[in-house]
């Protein structure tokens, strides 16, 4: 009885422990930003944990915003959001050339 009891004991702290860590508060992911408070292609942005999205730092270029990210942020590149509403097949190919194409006979 004593054996079972202790077992239990253990395997409910354990279970406790589980849930205690997923309410922990997780980082904001690169997609989970709003897409107005995105940087412009080619400026980055560092995006402080625990910060609301209208008192996040300006948008800037990306060697000082790697530079000066702090612990407690990341840094966002404007040209690593994908927008997920656009299907696969609508993307734009791009020019094809073909060889000797460039070389004009005179």
């Amino acid at each position: 009885m004593t054996t079972r009891y202790v077992l239990y004991t253990i395997a409910m702290w354990a279970g406790l422990a589980g849930v205690a860590g997923a309410q922990q508060a997780q980082p904001a992911r690169a997609d989970s930003v709003l897409k107005g408070f995105r940087p412009p292609p080619g400026m980055c942005r560092i995006w402080l944990d625990k910060v609301p999205a209208r008192q996040q730092p300006a948008p800037t270029d990306c060697r000082t915003a790697v530079h000066d990210k702090p612990t407690n942020g990341k840094v966002i590149f404007g040209d690593d959001f994908v927008d997920k509403g656009r299907k696969s097949d609508d993307k734009d190919l791009p020019m094809v050339r073909k060889f000797g194409e460039d070389k004009k006979k005179p």
